[in-house]
C-alpha cells in the first residue's frame, strides 16, 4: 500500500470534517490524530472563529526584534564592500573597527547574510560532484537486485595486475561470479554481465557504485555505456551516493572476505588466480553460513531469475504524445532544426523521449528512464536536482 501524501494542513481538515461526522468524540478524536485534547480543541475554535482559512500555519516571526541590524550599519557595510569588492566580512569588520572603534559591530556570520541578501557576494565556482540521490537499496527477493564492483587491482606472483569483478545477488547473499579481469573496460565487464544473464536470468536492477565502466560522474543521469545496455535489457542501474560505500554494505563485506582468502598472497599467473577466486565462490555459496540468512548458505536461498535474456534488445515504443529525438555522432540532438541540445555521448544512434510539461520545459527520457529536464529558453538538459548537464560539448553544440 503506497504511502499516503498530505501536509499539515489536510489533516487539520481530516480532523474537523472528522469531528463535525458526530461519530467520535474530542477525546477518541484526538487520540487517533496523536494530539492533546487542547490542540484539538484549538483548531476547532479556530475553524469556528474563521473558517478553514483559521487552520493555516500563521508565522513565529516576531512583529518587531530589538536586535534588527539598523539601516545605517547596512548601507555602511554595503559602502565598504562596494569600495572593496573583494573584501569579505571578516576583512569588512576589520576596516569598520579601525575606522570606528567604540562602535558596536554585527558579528561575522551576520555581515555575511547581510552580503549574500544584498547580492553583494559572488557565487563560487562549485567543483563537479556527482549527483547525490537515493534509491531504494532493500532487496525483497532473489534477483530483486544484483550488487557489483571491482575488488581493486593487485599484482600477482608474475607481476601483471589484475582487478576481480564480483557480483552478487542482494537478497540471498548468493555470489554469482568473481572473474579476474586485466582490464576494467566496458568490454570485458559487458562480456562477464552476458555469461551471468544466460546462466541465472536477469535481475530488476543492478547496484554499483559510480566508477568506470558502470557510471558516467560527468554523464547525464550517470549514464554510461554499461548503464545504457543494461536499460536496453529491461535492468534498472541504481548508483551508491558519492563516497557512500555502507549503501552497498554486504557487498563490501564479501570484500573483505575475498581480499583474505585470494589476495594474501595472490596466486601466481590468472589462471591459479581464477581457481583461488571460484573456490572462494563456491565456499561463500555452498558453505560458509550466514547469520543475516538464519545461518543458512546463500545456496539455500536463491533461485534463479524467470527472466530471461535475450540477445538482441528490446523495442521500445514511446508514448504518441513524446517527442522522439535520435542522438546524434556527437552526442547532442537537433532542436528546431538550427540549434543543438547537447545529451550524453553513451546514448549516441539512440533515440529519447521528451515530454512537454509547461514554459518550454521538457522532461527527457531514455526508455522508461527520467534523465533530466530541458529548458528550451538556455538549451541546457538539467538533472533532477536542477544541475545542469556536464557532459563534454561537441563543436557544433552552442
Amino acid at each position: 500500500m503506497p504511502w499516503r501524501d498530505t501536509s499539515a494542513m489536510d489533516e487539520k481538515c481530516f480532523f474537523i470534517n472528522e469531528y463535525k461526522s458526530g461519530i467520535w468524540t474530542m477525546t477518541d478524536l484526538c487520540s487517533e490524530f496523536n494530539i492533546s485534547r487542547q490542540t484539538g480543541y484549538k483548531y476547532l475554535l479556530k475553524f469556528e472563529e474563521f473558517g478553514y482559512q483559521g487552520l493555516l500555519e500563521c508565522s513565529k516571526a516576531p512583529l518587531e526584534s530589538p536586535n534588527k541590524i539598523p539601516q545605517s550599519m547596512i548601507d555602511m557595510l554595503k559602502e565598504v564592500k562596494s569600495l572593496h569588492p573583494r573584501y569579505g566580512a571578516k576583512k569588512i569588520l576589520t576596516l569598520l573597527k579601525r575606522q570606528y572603534p567604540k562602535m558596536k559591530l554585527p558579528a561575522k556570520s551576520t555581515v555575511n547574510l547581510i552580503l549574500k541578501r544584498e547580492g553583494l557576494v559572488k557565487k563560487r565556482r562549485i567543483r563537479h560532484r556527482i549527483a547525490a540521490v537515493y534509491p531504494l537499496f532493500v532487496s525483497t527477493a532473489p534477483n530483486d537486485t544484483w550488487s557489483a564492483d571491482f575488488k581493486g587491482k593487485y599484482r600477482m606472483g608474475n607481476h601483471q595486475y589484475i582487478s576481480p569483478l564480483t557480483v552478487m545477488d542482494s537478497f540471498s547473499r548468493f555470489l554469482l561470479a568473481a572473474r579476474g579481469l586485466y582490464h576494467t573496460t566496458y568490454e570485458e565487464t559487458q562480456s562477464v554481465f552476458e555469461q551471468l544473464f544466460r546462466e541465472y536470468g536477469q535481475p530488476r536492477q543492478i547496484h554499483t557504485d559510480n566508477g568506470s565502466p558502470f557510471a558516467g560522474p560527468t554523464s547525464l543521469g550517470r549514464l554510461s555505456r554499461l548503464g545504457v545496455y543494461f536499460l536496453e535489457h529491461n535492468i534498472d542501474p541504481i548508483y551508491s551516493d558519492p563516497g557512500k560505500p555502507q549503501q552497498n554494505g554486504r557487498h563490501e563485506r564479501m570484500h573483505e572476505e575475498l581480499k583474505a582468502e585470494c589476495a594474501r598472497p595472490p596466486a601466481s599467473n590468472r589462471i591459479w588466480q581464477q581457481r583461488k577466486l571460484n573456490k572462494f565462490v563456491y565456499e561463500y555459496n555452498f558453505i560458509r553460513p550466514h547469520e543475516a540468512l538464519a545461518n543458512k548458505t546463500p545456496a539455500d536461498v536463491y533461485v534463479k531469475s524467470t527472466t530471461l535474456y535475450h540477445d538482441k534488445t528490446t523495442s521500445w515504443d514511446y508514448p504518441k504524445d513524446f517527442k522522439v529525438k535520435r542522438v546524434c555522432q556527437n552526442g547532442a540532438i537537433r532542436w528546431n532544426s538550427y540549434d543543438w541540445v547537447m545529451v550524453t555521448t553513451p546514448l549516441i544512434g539512440r533515440c529519447i523521449g521528451l515530454y512537454e510539461l509547461d514554459n518550454g520545459i521538457w522532461r527527457v527520457f531514455f526508455r522508461n528512464k527520467l534523465l533530466g529536464y530541458l529548458d528550451e529558453k538556455t538549451l541546457r538538459i538539467h538533472d533532477s536536482k536542477g544541475r545542469a548537464n556536464r557532459s563534454k560539448k561537441c563543436q557544433r553544440c552552442p
